[in-house]
């Protein structure tokens, strides 16, 4: 048999971050965002959930190796009605990636959809440079 992998659940609740873990400009809350990543020869997809998002409401960038992911929501209570209980916790979502040097940071795409965010990061295509020794 190939290699087996043992199957682990994920928990069913969203994972708050703790505010001490992170530099926020905005109040309220923040959850890591749940996400798939998926690797061809050719790029790494990443899929994040991050429901309430719309894609004005997504931050993304790259500096240096450190991809940041930020989609912030803006909670939308029904017009003339209380809130008399709710399941569901409206926060920000926040998450952070080491991207390798092997992602061609030029040719990365984002697209939102439904609240998911689903990121292409095509791989670098290696390159060989030839030095020219001058004399000295």
């Amino acid at each position: 048999m190939a290699d087996e992998k043992e199957l682990q659940v994920q928990e069913t609740e969203k994972q708050e971050i703790d505010q001490g873990e992170v530099e926020r400009t905005r109040s309220g809350r923040a959850f890591l965002p749940r996400v798939d990543i998926y690797e061809t020869n050719e790029a790494i997809t990443v899929v994040c959930d991050m429901p309430g998002v719309d894609d004005a409401s997504v931050d993304i960038a790259l500096e240096q190796n450190i991809l940041t992911i930020n989609g912030y929501v803006n909670e939308q209570q029904p017009k003339d009605y209380t809130l008399a209980y709710a399941e569901y916790r409206v926060g920000d979502y926040y998450r952070k990636f080491t991207v390798s040097n092997q992602v061609d940071r030029e040719g990365i795409e984002a697209t939102m959809k439904d609240g998911v965010l689903k990121l292409l990061l095509p791989k670098a295509v290696p390159t060989t440079k030839k030095i020219a020794v001058k004399s000295a």
